[in-house]
């Protein structure tokens, strides 16, 4: 027999104590425009590989959580936990709507915020705050990824404009948007550029065939000689330093986002074992069933705890990089092992899209590997705890 009011799974520490009323109030918002606007087209959108990114857009400009833990220039202002907890629900909708906000705000927007000239914000934030722009951010490229220092992508003067020519590969929001924010080897040190993408010689071919990300735009960015002017250089960022704390941001998001995805397995998976009769009694009754639940709403909560925690730590100002490095290696990792734990409850049921599982588990595959593979963090952290850096 089925206990008459079950719990939640993230109610099992009573979390909802750890979040304020202003934070709550924000989730909610954003759970409620999951539910009316994302969650009744997720599976079509994911089978059709297609997103309505420009609506989509305008929509969530209109909700606030473009930049929304930016500060003036039409950005909402709000706490990183509370930016943290809009992408705990945007990732249970689905990990490309997270991406797309994640990469708008805490990549395109966060960059020009915090290394872009007074005139490169006024320009651009604004309307990337309010979805009638959108942007992309160019770091990775074929052949460096966890390395970026070797970046080929170059930038080289001439007279006072610069000329870009390079590849970059993997970006999200890439064949739709309208400014890119690219880094290039110049001269001196790496710098970041910020590129319209009506500029001529830019292009940005599409990746199709993807079973993973299928509802988010992932594109390469090519660059043949496309003329900037000297304007176009952020000017605070030189060196390594100004793509990796860009990085960092996108990675907190990711802290928060991929247990919203293992939130919505486990919540599937409780509801279809409760529902689900084998041998004339509910799956739930079984004990090997209620093992696999309970360990995963563990796995769940204490994720949710290590992102409130760091949370805390980016509201005071106090985070350290080796810290967002050990939120984005678990809960990324744990939220893959219970995506797929879960669709071995849903078994054959849990391979279609009628169920979000196998979805948010192809996603995770990817989130795993992306804003730093698992190694990268591991590597981080060791470095922390020895001193020693191993990377090479």
């Amino acid at each position: 027999m089925t206990a008459p009011n079950p719990l939640r799974p993230l109610d099992l520490l009573a979390l909802d104590e750890e979040i304020g009323d202003e934070e709550k109030d924000i989730r909610d918002a954003v759970r409620r425009f999951c539910d009316d606007r994302v969650r009744p087209h997720m599976a079509t959108w994911f089978e059709q590989a297609h997103l309505p990114i420009r609506d989509l857009a305008r929509e969530l400009g209109e909700l606030g959580v473009l930049g929304m833990h930016l500060q003036g220039y039409g950005c909402a202002g709000t706490s990183a936990t509370a930016y943290g907890l809009a992408c705990h629900e945007l990732e249970a909708a689905d990990s490309g709507i997270r991406s797309l906000v994640s990469v708008q705000g805490s990549l395109a927007m966060f960059a020009i915020h915090r290394f872009g000239s007074e005139e490169q914000k006024g320009r651009w934030l604004p309307e990337l705050a309010a979805g009638r722009a959108i942007g992309c951010f160019g770091l990775t490229e074929p052949d460096y990824g966890s390395n970026p220092a070797g970046m080929r992508t170059n930038a080289k003067r001439d007279g006072d404009d610069w000329i870009l020519n390079g590849t970059k590969m993997w970006i999200t929001n890439g064949s739709v948007a309208d400014v890119a924010v690219v880094w290039a080897q110049t001269d001196e040190r790496i710098r970041g550029f910020v590129v319209p993408t009506d500029a001529p010689g830019f292009s940005a071919p599409e990746i199709t065939r993807k079973m993973s990300l299928r509802a988010s735009v992932t594109s390469e960015l090519v660059l043949e000689d496309v003329r900037l002017p000297a304007d176009a250089v952020l000017p605070e960022a030189a060196g390594l330093s100004g793509p990796l704390t860009c990085l960092n941001e996108a990675r907190f998001g990711i802290v928060f986002g991929a247990p919203g995805a293992a939130r919505e397995c486990l919540e599937t998976a409780i509801d279809y074992a409760i529902n689900r009769p084998v041998f004339d009694r509910p799956l739930a009754g079984f004990q090997l069933t209620q093992a696999k639940l309970a360990d995963m709403a563990v796995e769940l909560d204490k994720a949710m705890l290590l992102a409130l925690r760091l949370g805390r730590l980016k509201d005071a100002g106090r985070i350290r990089p080796y810290q967002i490095s050990v939120g984005k290696l678990n809960n990324v990792r744990e939220s893959l092992a219970i995506a797929r734990q879960c669709r071995t409850i849903l078994a054959a049921n849990g391979i279609t899209l009628e169920y979000p599982v196998i979805r948010h588990a192809n996603n995770l595959e990817s989130v795993l590997t992306y804003e730093g593979t698992s190694e990268i963090h591991q590597l981080t952290v060791g470095q922390a705890l020895t001193g020693i850096g191993a990377f090479t």
